[in-house]
């Protein structure tokens, strides 16, 4: 949040002076903390922030398999075809931290709205091209619009909800992504066999648009009351500025996050690999993934409320420990009863940490720059999600596919272990302050 001087009012309630960037003036502002109860009732997001987010899952869950066919059809190798897809995870890699100065400049109504019109005009180029070079330019320009997106989401969240009730919240706004995510590939099966596979990125693209409509709905975060220009009060802080503030924070903490978000990528990755290995055949894959996935969104919600409840830390730590036990696991499964099995243990694993990358971000997110801050955040996570898939490459091209799972789990524990370190350092009862 832009700079602030702080000025009492009466005998109760502490204002500031906040910069507005867009008019060059200051406002008046009455902080909004969960302890003041200066909050939005969590019921009116429902429709606005999840609502939204299911519907771009669709959409997006229904365009994904069929990237790297797409390219393929354009005249691209199977390397090729690759790299298409990853650009997404290279779009929101370049967008994490632009996403937070926008949302800083912006706010978030508008940056949402914004993002869902990118992404719609992506995915419309997409179903329309011809050329190799477009498509993979309109993959990465979703990739940025899915960084502004998820930004402004978390942002606004971060500060709409009571942090008695946070990680409820973001695990259910990470649980409402794994529900689109889950129906996105049947509607996508059933497009493709009746139009085309045109057809489906069409269908996200109308997804996308729907969503930023439904974004427009949003309550307006409670607490600024605009008031005449002051003179020489000082400007907020810039992005590097707030990064180099908190690098701790992100060295710390944002490692793990990191650690996380590989373990999750992975695991996506190496269960069809291993299957693959095994002599399963694609449909068999495919009902293991469907039942895994299953199992993780039956949990997004029970995992909010042990957060809440108990800490963040007895749901990072589980989650951590258990998906590295599958890693170590899959090595020693040959059956698709028993790869099942492992891919339903990991699938607990994951789904049991929904939103705990969301939730500890606002935990530590300061009020002054707390969008920036969460650029950086991402940005971190991201990272993770990147670099996951692309350590099973590195690794299985020196040694067999059972080394590359046996490493992924010992990352995964050594992981546990960090965040077992650094998570109750950073806890928000350690960091809360009391307001008045």
């Amino acid at each position: 949040m832009p700079s602030r001087r702080s000025i009492r009012l009466g005998t109760h309630v502490t204002y500031h002076l906040r910069w507005n960037d867009r008019t060059g003036a200051c406002c008046y502002v009455r902080p909004v903390t969960a302890e003041r109860g200066e909050t939005i009732q969590w019921r009116s997001l429902l429709v606005p922030i999840y609502g939204p987010t299911i519907l771009i899952s669709i959409g997006m869950g229904a365009v994904l398999p069929l990237i790297a066919l797409s390219a393929l059809d354009l005249g691209a190798s199977v390397a090729q075809a690759a790299v298409v897809v990853g650009l997404i995870g290279v779009g929101q890699l370049a967008g994490d931290l632009p996403a937070g100065a926008l949302a800083h400049r912006f706010g978030e109504k508008p940056v949402l709205l914004a993002a869902c019109v990118v992404e719609a005009a992506a995915m419309l180029v997409a179903s329309q091209t011809g050329s190799l070079a477009v498509l993979s330019t309109a993959m990465f320009v979703s990739g940025l619009s899915t960084a502004v997106f998820g930004l402004a989401r978390h942002a606004y969240l971060t500060e709409a909800v009571a942090a008695h009730f946070r990680a409820r919240a973001l695990s259910t706004l990470g649980g409402t992504f794994r529900i689109g995510s889950f129906i996105g590939p049947f509607v996508g099966a059933l497009l493709v066999d009746q139009f085309s596979i045109g057809a489906t990125y069409a269908f996200a693209a109308c997804m996308s648009l729907s969503g930023g409509l439904l974004s427009l709905t949003l309550p307006s975060l409670p607490g600024v009351a605009p008031i005449s220009p002051v003179d020489n009060v000082e400007r907020p802080p810039g992005l590097w500025s707030v990064l180099a503030r908190h690098r701790r924070v992100l060295l710390t903490l944002g490692v793990g996050v990191l650690l996380i978000s590989a373990a999750r990528a992975t695991r996506q990755s190496i269960v069809p690999l291993w299957a693959e290995s095994q002599g399963l055949d694609a449909s068999t894959v495919s009902v293991i993934f469907g039942i895994s996935a299953g199992v993780d969104m039956l949990l997004f919600y029970p995992g909010g409320a042990i957060m809440d409840r108990f800490g963040r830390l007895w749901v990072a730590l589980p989650a951590m420990v258990v998906i590295g036990a599958g890693f170590l696991v899959l090595p020693l499964t040959a059956s698709a009863v028993a790869i099942g099995l492992v891919a339903c243990l990991m699938g607990l694993g994951n789904g049991i940490s929904s939103g705990i990358v969301l939730t500890l971000g606002a935990d530590v997110a300061p009020e002054e720059g707390r969008r920036q801050f969460l650029g950086g955040w991402r940005l971190c996570a991201d990272i993770g999600n990147v670099a996951g898939p692309g350590l099973i490459s590195l690794i299985t091209l020196a040694f067999p596919l059972a080394a590359a799972a046996v490493s992924l789990g010992a990352i995964a524990w050594f992981g546990a272990g960090w965040l077992a370190k650094w998570v109750p350092a950073y806890a928000p009862t350690r960091r809360r302050v009391k307001a008045g």
